[in-house]
Order: C-alpha cells, then structure tokens, then sequence
C-alpha cells in the first residue's frame, strides 16, 4: 500500500490534516489504532472557540498561585507525586505567561483563531454536518462581584480584536438560559463562537467526507514509523504502508514517535473529565454555559448535558481521581438542575501543551518528508481544520495564509 502521505493520528487534526492534503490531489492514508474520534477528539466542551484570542496562560498573582497551591480549586488540580516531574516544563510555561511574552504567543495565534469557525463551516458543509453545529456563542457566569470585575476586565481585554459580546445583568440571563437557577449575578454571552452537539461525531464526520473522497483509513500503531531509503513506512493490520511524507498528528502521543528520532520538543499533558448527566423536570441548557469561578463548562450535547473539568496536572496514565469532577458537579448543580449522571465512569482525557501556548506546525527539521502538526493544548477541536490547512500549504509548496514561523518545530 503505497500513498503520497501517510498522517498518524485520527483525530480532528490530523483528520483535517488529511482532508486538506487530499484535497490538494495528494494520495493519503489516516492511519491510528482507534477508529477517527475517539480519543482526545471525543471529550472536550465542544467549542469553536473563536473568542479565545489570548491563550491559557499560567496566572502570575500570588492569591491565584496560593489558591492552586491550596489543591482545593476545581479548575486545577494537582497529583502531589506527578509536580517534580513536570516542573521544568511548569517553570518554562511560568516564564511564557509574562505579560511580554502572553502577547507575543497571541499575536501568533491570532490569525488561528480569526479563521477557525469559517475553516470548520466549509468542511461542515462539505460533509453534511450542520444538523451539529449552533451558531448561538456561550455563555461565561459569574457568582460572586470579584468574578464579575475579572471577568469583565477580561472581556475588554480583548475588545481590540473586535469580538462581539454581550454583558447580561441576572434578568437577562434569566432570558436568554430560563433554566438556570440562581447562583450567577451575571454573565458575559459571546456571539462569535461557534458550538457542536458531538464533537466525536463531527471527527467522525469529516473522515466519513475524507473516505468518501478516496481516502484510506488503516489501523495501526504509529510508533513503528521507520525510514527505508527515502519513505515512511508503518505497519497496519493491512500490511506496511509506504509513502514519501508522514505527518505526527497524534496529540498527546506525538511523543511517542518524536522522541525516538531525537526530538526534544517540551510536550507535555493537562487531563482532564467529562461526565453526562439528564435534566431534571423539563429544564433545557441552550448554549454552553462556563463557571467563570468554578473553570468547568456546561454543554447541551447529543448524550446529555455534559459536565467538562477544568486541569488536572497527573501523570499520563495516573489511575483516575474523582475528587474535580465531584467538585465542579457540587458547583453545578447550583448553577442548573442536573439530573443523574448517564454514564458508570467518567471520560478522562489529555491535552497535548507546550509552554509557549502554540501548536508545532511544519517540517521536521533533521527528517526530510516528516511533518509535525500537534500540540493544541485546549484548543484542538478548534483548531483542527485551520491548522491543517497550513500544513497542507506549507507541504505543497504554496503561499500560506500567515507567517508559519511562531510554529516551527526548531524553536526551543
């Protein structure tokens, strides 16, 4: 089996990645060891974040540091036993948080997010997935008059980069959420986001649109990726597949194949949960609803209201800790009448980060046809379809549409 680009990992990246390169006339095959979908792609807020213009920095006041450091916070939580381990790449993301530095990663992030809804609506389009998508923005609540002074300072941050929002006093709110019970004061509803009822089923979607284009999906373990002469080769249950380029599209994986051919790239992983829960009476979610103190989300999806956690700091593969899940649902159900949860466990997720709070995008600098697309951090439901199409420029030889330098594998 012999293509032109073999892209390793199923998810909405590299699914993106590969509808791209396909639709530039190239041979691709997708190649994972879970169908499309159903790993990092699976579990997240569902968010098309176009409002995100300034990446999750870590916070540099002393009150936010102590009350992290206190454990007790469910928008991050730590693994005592997992901090020495991760604190060479927690100082590297201290020091990229500055407030020098925080522009500089937003600067380069932003023509990402100018054109990531658009960039997802013609691959929606295209594969006849509307019937997922809502065009209603969510919605940040405050509870307490601090929350809503940061939160607003927030908002005006980033009004230079002409967002489009609303600020709702609590009758408002009350109109645009009627189920919502009564602990915010308030709310900030941001009308330029974009939001998906499934995301799975959105990555699902779009390699349905790849496959019926030609593509070929292939199961397989990517860190047998090897070099004969000048190809790529991995092996599939199918048999080895060959090609003359290979792309790492694998999230938190990517370091699974990187780090055997001698890349040092600072990857690192931010988990994270999800759990389903019903209504209770005839109470309806309309948009997804964020804590703004609290740091989960609330969204209306295909299998109920799902509950996504803020950051859990743990090793990879650490048992789960249920304590920020149960946290963030004592929150909720103040904030909307969940009902019972719908599923025996939670979802447990990886966030693929690097401490400059950008992708890696581009060739890999000592391989010559390996490309390098990961590292999204929360962003890569977002950010998949716009980020595979400058790989897919950057590989065919075209003009891109920005400056692909702030993503280049070298820069550390």
């Amino acid at each position: 089996m012999r293509f032109d680009v073999i892209v390793l990992g199923a998810g909405i990246v590299g699914v993106s990645a590969a509808l791209h390169l396909q639709s530039r006339g190239r041979s691709v095959c997708l190649i994972d060891r879970r169908p499309p979908g159903e790993e990092t792609s699976y579990g997240n807020a569902g968010l098309i974040e176009r409002a995100s213009v300034i990446p999750y920095a870590m916070p540099r006041q002393f009150s936010a540091l102590l009350r992290y450091g206190l454990n007790r916070s469910p928008e991050v939580r730590y693994q005592l036993a997992h901090l020495p381990r991760m604190s060479a790449w927690l100082f590297q993301y201290w020091r990229h948080s500055s407030q020098r530095r925080l522009l500089e990663a937003t600067n380069a992030m932003l023509p990402l997010i100018e054109r990531c809804v658009t960039e997802h609506d013609a691959l929606i389009d295209a594969a006849g997935l509307a019937h997922l998508l809502r065009r209603s923005g969510w919605i940040e609540t405050f509870r307490t008059a601090e929350g809503q002074r940061k939160a607003l300072a927030a908002a005006r941050d980033v009004e230079r980069y002409g967002l489009n929002y609303d600020v709702l006093d609590p009758a408002e709110l009350r109109e645009r959420e009627p189920h919502l019970l009564d602990a915010p004061i308030g709310a900030i509803h941001w009308r330029d986001p974009t939001t998906v009822s499934d995301p799975g089923a959105l990555t699902k979607g779009y390699a349905a649109l790849f496959a019926s284009r030609g593509g070929r999906f292939a199961s397989g373990d990517a860190r047998t990726l090897s070099q004969s002469g000048g190809d790529w080769v991995v092996t599939t249950e199918e048999g080895p597949v060959t090609a003359g380029q290979a792309v790492v599209a694998l999230g938190p994986w990517s370091d699974h194949v990187f780090r055997p051919l001698g890349y040092r790239i600072p990857l690192a992983v931010k988990r994270g949960y999800h759990m389903h829960y019903g209504a209770r009476g005839n109470a309806i979610l309309n948009q997804p609803v964020l804590d703004f103190e609290g740091g989960y989300v609330l969204t209306p999806m295909s299998k109920g209201i799902r509950l996504t956690t803020g950051v859990e700091l743990a090793a990879f593969d650490a048992p789960q800790d249920p304590r920020q899940l149960d946290q963030a649902e004592a929150m909720a159900r103040d904030l909307f009448p969940l009902g019972e949860r719908v599923e025996p466990k939670p979802w447990l997720g990886r966030r693929p980060c690097l401490p400059d709070m950008r992708p890696v995008i581009g060739p890999a600098p000592r391989h010559k046809g390996l490309w390098f697309d990961f590292g999204h951090a929360h962003h890569g439901l977002t950010l998949g379809p716009v980020t595979g199409r400058l790989l897919a420029e950057m590989m065919a030889g075209e003009a891109t549409f920005c400056d692909p330098s702030p993503y280049r594998a070298d820069r550390f």
